[in-house]
């Protein structure tokens, strides 16, 4: 799909244009009028800016993989259906012409809806349907959007189709054409607020996403499109912005606040820089957050070269939570300033659905319902993820297991086919259930939450030692005579779930008394200890392959094949193929926690 600006910049130009004539023109008469009335009071004017993200294909309070209406322990409640219940609550409070709203990105990926509509009945066909996120976000009216990095896993194509379908523009100021450097998406989006008896308030909106899709998504952006760090690319465009007259700058950025990068330093940009880019860029007044899936009502940081006070906000993820930017704006010396800002946060579970929306969309999700409850084979006993942290899971196993087969029929008849193969996999879910009994297309998705793929890489067992020893740091370290607290067990550092890696093939020991690096004991394949020099095939998911949660080695390893099917797809194809899913097919308990030897459980 070509990448091209045209659209763009043919309209940005004529708006750009238009913009600082207007500009020009305005402020003379604008102080002129200010001259022949002294004591008049300055014109003041109230702007609301409404933001979502990370809505990962939730439009409905409606868990797929549970087939059930969504509930969690904190009584949330989600989907885009309930935010278009409160955008109408505010914009009748504010005056629906006072009102902006933005979203910062992760629209199309994350449910059995998106994959849906991605790969079952794919927009991208001749005479597709028009994606369901789309149908809703223009319904709802959203003036714009960022990029998130999950736009781009299903490739170029489907995420350009989907922008063709929306009324709204998708910003990456930093997403650019690898050949021309330049924006290979819309970088801002501009909108004028008429105000009575004073010249309009002109808004800017900077889109910015997340450099980390140069990884994540290699397999399809490399040698099409770079991804530079959101700090360099909101120094080059928020001074252009204001030159163009806006008077208002935010900034909708698929970065998260924390300062820090999941990727070490595979890239020279940070992958949560949203503060930074408030502390470090002038001119930019408030920034909608994303992508760290974290709640933040209001975040004042301070840029270092003003002195002025930027508001951040970041909504809850899945469209559990809407940021509510109010800004305040005073007409003075022929411009508009603005006052003050402050943010908050409305909730989703205090409204009802829109009723719009439920009618919009009950038949793509009818048709999502029944697809996910297609019965492809039988369990012989429950499997489940709740112990999956901290004890080998045979649940767990069963997605080792189908990596190893798919990838030794790949290789088959290569130079690779002798060497063994092994495979990693995550405890993404901690409530994740395959029933004894009847098992659908719902149960094993809702065991392979992400749309990752396949890719297969050469490690030797040196390096597959120091891949175990960087999972094991996902422990906290607790002393041999401590009490155990499986709640408080895991996720050091604030490492997530989906970056602890079980590896099939081995046995060992992790040993929680120890220090990190120094945990992997009795670590043995085939009965015997394993040989530092020995070569293996990991089949890895791509995420992992291209370096997501910066393990050691497996980016730079040598790959000798990958596909572009989801692993989900491969599990219930495995599970289809054999009619009974029974663990003594594929489980086995090959690692455990120990403390000085004694194992924990």
């Amino acid at each position: 799909m070509p990448l091209n600006r045209r659209k763009f910049l043919k309209k940005s130009a004529v708006t750009g244009a238009g913009v600082a004539l207007a500009g020009a023109a305005a402020a003379p008469a604008a102080q002129a009028a200010e001259k022949k009335k002294p004591g008049r009071r300055p014109k003041r004017y109230s702007l609301t800016v409404l933001g979502t993200t990370d809505l990962h294909g939730h439009v409905f309070n409606w868990d797929y993989f549970k087939d059930a209406e969504y509930s969690d322990a904190k009584g949330n409640a989600m989907g885009l259906a309930r935010v278009s219940t409160l955008v109408e609550q505010i914009r009748k409070e504010k005056g629906r012409h006072n009102t902006l709203l933005l979203d910062a990105g992760d629209t199309i990926q994350g449910t059995p809806l998106t994959y849906y509509f991605a790969k079952v009945d794919p927009i991208t066909a001749k005479g597709g349907p028009v994606h369901p996120m789309a149908q809703a976000m223009n319904a709802i009216g959203y003036d714009a959007a960022a990029l998130g990095n999950h736009e781009f896993n299903y490739g170029i194509e489907t995420l350009r189709k989907f922008e063709d379908q929306c009324r709204f523009p998708l910003l990456g100021a930093n997403a650019l054409d690898a050949k021309t450097q330049r924006p290979a998406f819309p970088p801002y989006f501009m909108k004028e607020f008429r105000v009575p008896g004073a010249p309009p308030v002109k808004v800017a909106v900077l889109g910015l996403t997340n450099p980390g899709i140069a990884i994540w998504d290699k397999a399809y952006v490399q040698g099409k499109l770079t991804f530079p760090g959101l700090e360099e690319q909101a120094a080059k465009w928020v001074p252009k912005l204001r030159s163009m007259g806006a008077d208002v700058v935010v900034v909708s950025a698929h970065s998260g606040s924390s300062g820090t990068s999941s990727y070490g330093d595979q890239l020279p940009y940070v992958e949560n820089s949203a503060a930074l880019v408030a502390q470090q860029v002038p001119g930019i007044d408030a920034i909608l957050v994303g992508h760290a899936h974290v709640e933040i009502p209001e975040l004042k940081v301070t840029n270092t070269a003003t002195g002025k006070t930027v508001v951040l906000s970041e909504p809850l993820c899945y469209a559990e939570r809407l940021s509510v930017f109010d800004f305040d704006l005073v007409f003075e010396k022929g411009r508009w300033t603005v006052e003050s800002v402050a943010a908050s946060l409305r909730d989703a579970k205090t409204v009802a659905d829109d009723p719009k929306i439920t009618r919009l969309l009950k038949d793509e999700h009818a048709l999502v319902v029944e697809y996910v409850n297609q019965v492809v084979g039988t369990a012989t006993a429950t499997l489940t993820t709740v112990e999956a942290r901290y004890k080998d899971a045979p649940i767990i196993d069963l997605i080792t297991k189908v990596q190893e087969d798919v990838v030794k029929a790949a290789l088959a008849g290569t130079a690779y086919a002798s060497l063994p193969v092994i495979a990693q996999a995550s405890p993404f879910s901690r409530t994740s259930e395959i029933p004894a009994g009847e098992v659908t297309i719902r149960d094993l998705s809702g065991l392979y939450v992400y749309d990752n793929t396949l890719v297969a890489k050469v490690l030797t067992g040196a390096q597959v030692r120091a891949y175990l020893e960087y999972s094991a740091e996902y422990f906290v370290r607790t002393a041999a005579d401590a009490a155990v607290d499986t709640e408080k067990l895991t996720n050091a550092g604030g490492r997530p779930d989906y970056n602890y890696d079980y590896v099939s093939g081995f046995s060992y020991e992790i040993d929680i008394a120890q220090p990190a690096g120094s945990r992997i004991k009795n670590l043995t394949y085939e009965g015997a200890a394993l040989d530092d020099a020995r070569q293996f095939v990991l089949a890895v998911n791509n995420y992992r392959a291209n370096g997501g949660g910066a393990f050691p080695h497996v980016a730079s390893a040598t790959e000798v094949w990958s596909e572009s099917t989801e692993i989900r797809t491969r599990i219930a194809e495995w599970v289809t193929a054999k009619g009974v899913l029974d663990p003594a097919d594929f489980a086995s308990v090959d690692w455990k926690l120990t403390r000085n030897g004694t194992p924990v459980f």
